[in-house]
């Protein structure tokens, strides 16, 4: 088995494909006016709007009501993730740059639809192995 991909469902796909593609700097594919992806090499997040749902069997997600998830993106220096953006995101900021216990460098934020966002950097020697397998 592997994992691929995971979906955002929204009201507004333009708006969380012009985000995605301004923070990550990576083009995002707009298959239809309500489905896009970026894809990445490890995974793949595809954007899709409320009317996808239709083809599913109707009200089984709902846009901009995440409580649980954290869309986790490594980048090679967070620090300097967060200078190029820090005026992007000021006002959706959470937690800037910071080395958390386990060993990286994070920077939480949250997208336009509230989902939450962290960019990371593995920092300590244990976290970078992890990483480089």
């Amino acid at each position: 088995m592997n994992f691929v991909s995971i979906r955002i469902i929204t009201s507004d796909v333009q708006r969380l494909v012009h985000f995605y593609g301004e923070i990550t700097g990576m083009p995002v594919t707009v298959y239809t006016e309500d489905f896009a992806e970026l894809a990445t090499p490890a995974c793949t997040l595809a954007i899709g709007s409320t009317r996808t749902l239709m083809l599913f069997g109707g009200d089984i997600a709902r846009p901009a009501d995440n409580h649980t998830a954290i869309l986790e993106f490594r980048v090679g220096d967070v620090d300097a993730e967060f200078a190029r953006l820090s005026d992007f995101i000021r006002d959706t900021t959470v937690q800037q740059p910071t080395t958390m216990p386990w060993g990286n460098r994070s920077l939480l934020f949250r997208d336009p639809d509230g989902n939450l966002v962290n960019f990371f950097t593995p920092v300590t020697a244990e976290a970078i192995r992890k990483f480089d397998k």
